[in-house]
């Protein structure tokens, strides 16, 4: 007698799961039920669809073969019933039932033997005046995203408010402003965007990458209203401003689906979210869950984590096809890694950030250092940003940053590094990380590489780190700190800083240091500078050696300053 297996939810992980469990059981009968009309497409392609460079949305639906994903797809080539535009309104774990209903009003009993929950998200509820005006969206669906879409072709959009600058705010800025050319504006109420997913540093070097392509950036603001004429948006009123809107997108964020699991007294987080084992099954054990309705284990701090990501829903959905067909697979947990596209750069990362990581209670520190992704005399190259979390005394890595205009080499390095977080790696498990090496594709000694021997020096002491925060906040009160940048680079480099402000610059190249070190004031405070902290760190090492104790050496040196904005020789 075949077994009878309902899934519901059919954008992620509920397409995965069914098309894995008739792969692996011929026999069994699975029902896909999800209440939308639309399912099985890429949601994270939704921003793209929008901008344009994705000119269909059934392209989102589409196989790599060009097979469209919807009903007829599933029953025909992956052996899968599917109920479109049916909403699941209760699950009987006693009869082992699902009563559902469908866009008629009709309600139908569904039986099972094994239920597969991926209900997915919703997203989070700003308590504010206006959310229900005409011209207010969520993009979390695609069919809201095909009613932006419309909206925006129409030609009556001038101007864009989104309010939240996370992963999916940021995706919406790019794809209204670059595209379509609307005066985009994005409210955050944190003090910076992507807060958790980038360092202050990063994320500054993102405020100013959005400054230059013309989207405004309003953070530790609070939305209060959205205000609206006839009946549609026209206004969205902050804590410190009012602006014009012919369109706001709401991404503050999402919470998982977990009514329909609390009402059948599943066990779940106080927090939101279904809580699962390794092997994805609920408390009760002929249900299983997955993708963004789920909590799971992080791998770094071994505390349940919420990851409301497609590539995790799918690997998870793989896994739970396995088991309920009757293989034994574990999804062991997640590390949160993501990458984003932000107009020209990509910033992406993995593991804990220095104030998540402190927040968890990790004695914690982190370094930045700028290089090339390519050897320095390949002609065509890009500098990465990158910035390695790590705990103290013991050198575990604990997470990584970082930031580029190169994103495929960007993502490279942070992909080994997730890689391998899961095994507690120290610092050495990444300075001596085998990448594979050519000029044209990497450098000899890799960023990755240099970033772990940076936190290395700082760990052994025998670097004494300045983070470019920290210089900034120097170099702006200047003249009290009594600061003097020692500029440890060639004078072609030095000329236009030492020439720009003479009483705070001076120029000791690196090779002449040990020579002069009798120029070093020893009543001002001193920051050793460089193009990347490489030379300027070789400087310290020989002042540190001559008993000369007190400077600093900047981290990332003058690229990583510069990507935040700030040049003094400009000033």
């Amino acid at each position: 007698m075949s077994r009878k297996i309902v899934v519901i939810g059919g954008v992620a992980l509920g397409p995965k799961a069914a098309s894995r469990i008739t792969r692996m059981d011929a026999d069994a009968e699975v029902t896909l039920v999800d209440a939308g009309s639309l399912i099985s497409y890429g949601g994270c392609g939704i921003p793209y669809y929008i901008s344009g460079d994705i000119s269909d949305y059934q392209q989102l639906q589409e196989t790599s073969f060009h097979m469209v994903r919807d009903a007829d797809f599933f029953r025909e080539c992956k052996h899968v019933n599917v109920m479109t535009e049916t909403r699941a309104l209760s699950i009987d774990r006693k009869a082992r039932t699902v009563l559902v209903q469908t866009k008629d009003g009709e309600q139908k009993t569904l039986p099972y033997d094994k239920l597969i929950l991926g209900t997915g998200s919703t997203p989070r509820s700003l308590p504010i005046p206006g959310k229900e005006l005409a011209n207010v969206f969520t993009v979390t669906t695609l069919e809201q995203a095909i009613r932006v879409k419309e909206q925006i072709s129409s030609g009556k959009t001038g101007s864009a408010v989104i309010v939240g600058g996370g992963l999916i705010g940021l995706e919406m800025a790019e794809a209204l402003a670059d595209m379509w050319g609307i005066e985009t504006t994005i409210v955050e109420m944190a003090d910076q965007i992507m807060p958790g997913f980038l360092s202050p540093a990063l994320a500054k070097i993102a405020h100013r990458h959005l400054a230059e392509r013309d989207v405004a950036l309003y953070t530790s603001e609070t939305v209060r209203a959205i205000e609206g004429e006839n009946g549609r948006a026209a206004r969205v009123v902050t804590d410190r401003r009012t602006l014009k809107a012919d369109l706001v997108i709401l991404a503050v964020g999402v919470i998982p689906n977990d009514e329909l699991a609390r009402q059948a007294g599943l066990l779940c987080s106080d927090r939101g979210g279904i809580v699962v084992s390794k092997t994805m099954q609920t408390s009760d054990p002929n249900i299983y869950a997955g993708g963004d309705c789920v909590v799971i284990e992080n791998l770094v701090t071994g505390k349940p984590g919420y990851y409301p990501l497609g590539s995790m829903a799918n690997r998870q959905g793989r896994v739970i096809g396995t088991n309920v067909a009757g293989g034994r697979e574990t999804f062991e947990g997640g590390l949160g890694t993501f990458i984003v596209k932000i107009f020209d750069y990509a910033f992406a990362g993995t593991g804990l950030t220095l104030p998540v990581a402190r927040r968890e209670g990790f004695h914690a520190f982190s370094t930045q250092v700028m290089m090339p992704d390519h050897s320095h005399f390949y002609p065509k190259r890009d500098m990465v940003a990158l910035e390695i979390v790590v705990e103290r005394p013991t050198g575990r890595v604990l997470g990584v940053q970082g930031a580029s205009r190169n994103g495929d080499s960007l993502k490279d390095r942070v992909d080994a590094v997730a890689a391998i977080l899961k095994y507690r790696p120290v610092l050495a498990d990444i300075s001596n990380m085998e990448l594979a090496y050519a000029p044209p594709f990497g450098s000899a000694m890799d960023v990755l590489n240099a970033a772990a021997n940076a936190a290395e020096n700082i760990l052994a002491g025998r670097s004494i780190p300045l983070t470019p925060e920290e210089f900034i906040r120097l170099w702006e009160n200047r003249e009290q700190e009594k600061l003097l940048c020692i500029d440890t680079r060639e004078w072609s480099n030095a000329e236009p800083y030492v020439g720009r402000h003479p009483d705070f610059w001076k120029n000791i190249p690196q090779g002449q240091i040990r020579n002069r070190q009798d120029e070093i004031p020893k009543d001002r405070k001193v920051v050793l500078v460089c193009n990347s902290g490489a030379r300027s760190y070789e400087s310290q090492v020989i002042l540190h050696q001559a008993g000369i104790m007190e400077p600093l050496n900047l981290q990332g040196g003058m690229g990583f300053i510069k990507e935040l904005g700030l040049d003094p020789k400009d000033e």
